[in-house]
């Protein structure tokens, strides 16, 4: 928030994900379907009187076999799902490193385009103060040739193309006088003044442009890799979910198994213990229902905020600030002072927060600016760091890639107390309180923005 998009193929000969799941799918179909035929015969019912089917313990070896390599392929795709998965973890992670570069280079290119408007406008004053010059230089012609002066010498001066020509001509008018010699220099640098104000205004504007293209550049980088990100872990999603649920069918195929077979013995085991063979079979007795077992509600934690008035601390205002952000969706690059926003496309249509959108809104309306990103809230309060030991309601917590470089950090929430911190997490979740996760390795630090 780059690297270029990663795939989710793993290397060095070791067979990929997507691989695995469709190598193994069509003779597991193959084995299911003919389970369930099974099964279904097994438990329609037959004509009055007959035995339930028993299953062969060839149907049952075979069901055994399905479920054991369904269960087979599921642990063998996980360790290589959970490295695909941390390649897209370093993919979103990567995005979001992107995206508050492109925060960063847009802050510089409003600043750039600033300049170049003051630039701009003082290239204009200039020029208007050279030809307010200009207007004196004819006006003393003017009154030179009615005062029978050397007219064609002021021709000279006000037809000259440039400074150099115009001190160049000057000189030759040396000696035509005190006041002449005086309008002479007082236009020369008016033009000079003019000409350098223009290249001034010229080179602010390139500047800007320059910068604002490398913002566009860096944001199309930060939506690549994002758009990648969340490609990836969906999916990631569907091919698991698509392996535990064939786990699944064969479970519940060989428990059909089991329970046709249970239920043959067990009317097999009935008539042989039946008196007479017309006997009609009881009902057996229903099992007794267990009496409910009261359950205690577990007591809540107390919250971050206090009963009566409000208190006027900046960590407090902040606190009741996220707090009243609950359930708002996240939203990439999305909220920031004056709450939430839409977000930077693929998050575009989404009104909400990203994590230091949250954050920045929770202490502005504390009335304290601690800046636009989750490193920029790191940077400017970096002289006021604390200790995980000494967490105070209030701190702001960063977690990042490397603990020795703040440009690493892709992530911040506001503590609340109680080992926990409001957050706006990721995609597809909403701000929500969560554990503080400080023993974590991607822990970064805190900082105390409201300390005086």
């Amino acid at each position: 928030m780059g690297s270029g998009a990663r795939t989710c193929a793993v290397r060095g000969g070791t067979r990929s994900p997507a691989g695995v799941v469709g190598r193994g799918r069509a003779a597991l179909r193959a084995v299911v379907a003919v389970l369930v035929a099974a099964v279904a015969i097994g438990l329609t019912p037959s004509a009055a009187g007959a035995a339930p089917r028993n299953p062969s313990d060839a149907e049952l070896g075979t069901a055994q076999q399905a479920r054991a390599d369904a269960a087979e392929r599921v642990g063998e795709i996980s360790a290589q799902l959970a490295r695909a998965r941390a390649n897209t973890e370093a993919l979103h992670q990567a995005a979001l490193i992107a995206l508050q570069d492109y925060e960063d280079k847009q802050a510089a290119y409003d600043a750039a385009r600033a300049a170049a408007d003051a630039a701009a406008a003082a290239a204009a004053q200039a020029a208007a103060d050279l030809q307010e010059g200009r207007d004196d230089v004819a006006s003393f012609a003017r009154a030179s040739y009615m005062q029978g002066s050397t007219a064609p010498g002021m021709t000279a001066l006000l037809s000259a193309a440039g400074p150099a020509e115009l001190i160049e001509r000057a000189a030759l008018l040396e000696a035509a006088g005190t006041n002449r010699t005086e309008v002479v220099a007082e236009l020369t640098v008016l033009q000079v003044q003019a000409a350098t104000a223009e290249q001034a205004a010229q080179q602010a504007t390139e500047q800007a442009a320059a910068v604002q293209q490398q913002a566009a550049d860096l944001l199309a980088d930060a939506q690549t890799q994002e758009v990648e990100a969340r490609r990836q872990a969906d999916a990631l999603d569907a091919q698991e979910d698509g392996l535990q649920a064939e786990l699944q069918q064969a479970q519940q195929v060989l428990q059909g198994l089991e329970g046709a077979r249970s239920a043959a013995r067990e009317a097999a085991a009935r008539q042989a213990a039946a008196p007479a063979p017309q006997r009609t079979p009881t009902r057996p007795a229903p099992a007794p229902v267990p009496a409910p077992v009261p359950i205690t509600p577990t007591p809540e934690r107390p919250s971050g905020g206090t009963a009566g008035a409000p208190s006027a601390s900046a960590a407090e205002t902040a606190i009741a600030a996220a707090r009243s952000q609950l359930g708002v969706p996240y939203s990439w690059g999305g909220g920031g002072s004056n709450g939430p926003s839409n977000g930077i496309p693929p998050d575009s249509q989404l009104f909400g927060f990203d994590c230091s959108g949250l954050t920045q809104y929770a202490y502005a309306r504390a009335g304290i600016a601690i800046g636009g990103t989750s490193r920029d809230q790191w940077w400017l309060n970096r002289d006021k760091q604390v200790a995980t030991a000494d967490l105070q309601p209030g701190d702001l917590l960063f977690w990042g890639g490397t603990r020795s470089d703040y440009m690493s950090i892709t992530h911040v929430a506001l503590y609340i107390g109680g080992g926990q911190v409001i957050e706006a997490p990721d995609r597809g979740k909403h701000v929500t309180v969560a554990p503080a996760r400080t023993s974590s390795s991607t822990y970064f630090g805190a900082v105390r923005p409201s300390a005086r």
